[in-house]
């Protein structure tokens, strides 16, 4: 059976979308996104953001009990297709195509933010333009560059019980992305409890920045000098993924 919601965009965008989708990752991204996979615990209802969150789905086991949910209208989602396996109809909401598990559910995007308002989503995973040390999200404005608009990342980073970051940790001119404060639109405020980059796990305390885990091969002064804002650095040894 074919499932086709209203609004969805053309089908050349979304081949566009998916080549994006299927361009190769680093393996420092993919560390990330491993480790950030490891964040989910079982019996968890998980939204996975637009962009790296997107992965996520592919670094979980196959009868890994946990629900994937995507605001544009599917609970249950399982691994990413490539083009020539999927049913066009079935896409996230950053129109990459997947595949559903025994038990997906799908609804319209007022059910599925009735679910993402009423707090029902234990954890969303986002992508980052900037962070602040405080916890605040920018991730969907860039001023003078093409933006769709915020959709739904507002809701998602107010209501999930938890909201969680993927991101590299600098911009592609090395800026940092982990800052004192965003100058960025923001998305939320001090949303945000954890950040998962390519150099390191970042915790976000009261007092800020608090280095939690780092990337192997990358030492906790090359992370400090990567993040424009102080990092707390504890004393002892940190693990490393």
């Amino acid at each position: 059976m074919q499932f086709i919601r209203p609004g969805f965009l053309s089908i050349t965008w979304l081949n566009w979308v998916s080549c994006r989708r299927s361009t190769p990752l680093s393996s420092a991204k993919e560390r990330m996104i491993a480790r950030a996979a490891r964040e989910i615990a079982p019996g968890m209802v998980v939204n996975l953001g637009i962009g790296l969150p997107t992965r996520v789905v592919n670094h979980l086991a196959a009868d890994f009990p946990v629900c994937l949910h995507t605001e544009n209208g599917l609970a249950g989602i399982g691994p990413a297709l490539p083009p020539e396996q999927a049913d066009r109809n079935l896409i996230d909401a950053g129109g990459g195509y997947v595949s559903t598990v025994p038990g997906s559910a799908f609804f319209d995007s007022a059910t599925s933010f009735a679910m993402v308002r009423s707090g029902r989503l234990d954890l969303t995973m986002l992508g980052a333009f900037e962070v602040g040390a405080n916890g605040d999200l920018a991730n969907w404005k860039i001023p003078g560059k093409f933006s769709p608009g915020a959709g739904g990342g507002i809701e998602l980073a107010q209501k999930a019980r938890r909201v969680v970051v993927l991101t590299t940790h600098t911009d592609r001119a090395g800026n940092p992305k982990l800052k004192a404060e965003c100058a960025l639109p923001l998305t939320a405020r001090g949303c945000v409890a954890r950040i998962f980059t390519d150099l390191a796990v970042i915790d976000v305390s009261p007092q800020g920045f608090v280095l939690a885990e780092t990337a192997k091969g990358v030492s906790a002064a090359e992370v400090a000098e990567a993040t424009g804002a102080p990092l707390i650095r504890p004393d002892t040894d940190l693990p490393a993924f």
